[in-house]
């Protein structure tokens, strides 16, 4: 089932800015031209929702989109390459951890990986850092539109492969394109499933 609604709320370089904890929350983040603001996109199904770029490292704030008016989308600035300088992208790695660690109603963060590329130092670091902080995430393949289906199965079964040296099993994980609009719902049940448990809790 698509959303019905999504809209812009809110941007924040301050966690204590952000809109009340009072609705469950996802927070999408990823390297640098992922592909983040188009997959949001498409969740979302309104082509100007997130805004797209060539330019690595637009995304410079916590911008909170409110969907179906029960659930929060939480687009957060790209880690690795940006064309801001080292001391900005490192506050905004400080303030963007200090969201994800105490952000009480983030349900999941979904890390963003270009499914044309093997892991990355960086995608590996930032999900031990999250495992150790015991902030759930799902991974989110993106861009697979751009391989064939036997690269691409080959791919993921690399990094399967990868993830498996150092994890007893692999984490939750979507296959996804937003060019064609694959994935959209198996990310939206994985979210409306775990709204049910937000509000079972409070």
């Amino acid at each position: 089932m698509p959303t019905k609604s999504a809209k812009f709320v809110q941007s924040s370089v301050d966690i204590s800015k952000c809109p009340p904890a009072d609705l469950p929350e996802y927070a999408f983040i990823g390297r640098s031209n992922v592909g983040k603001s188009s997959l949001i996109n498409m969740l979302c199904s309104k082509k100007e929702l997130a805004h797209t770029s060539s330019k690595p490292g637009k995304t410079q704030l916590i911008n909170h989109f409110i969907i179906d008016d029960n659930w929060y989308l939480v687009d957060l600035p790209g880690y690795g390459y940006s064309s801001v300088s080292k001391t900005k992208q490192e506050e905004f790695e400080q303030f963007v951890r200090e969201y994800l660690y105490r952000r009480t109603n983030l349900m999941a963060v979904m890390v963003l990986i270009d499914s044309r590329l093997p892991m990355q130092p960086i995608d590996k670091a930032f999900m031990e850092w999250l495992a150790k902080a015991d902030v759930p995430f799902a991974m989110v393949f993106t861009k697979t539109d751009k391989l064939g289906k036997t690269q691409l199965e080959t791919n993921l079964n690399n990094y399967k492969e990868a993830m498996l040296q150092d994890w007893e099993e692999l984490p939750t994980h979507f296959i996804t394109s937003a060019e064609k609009q694959v994935g959209r719902e198996e990310i939206l049940s994985f979210i409306r499933s775990s709204n049910s448990l937000f509000k079972k809790a409070i």
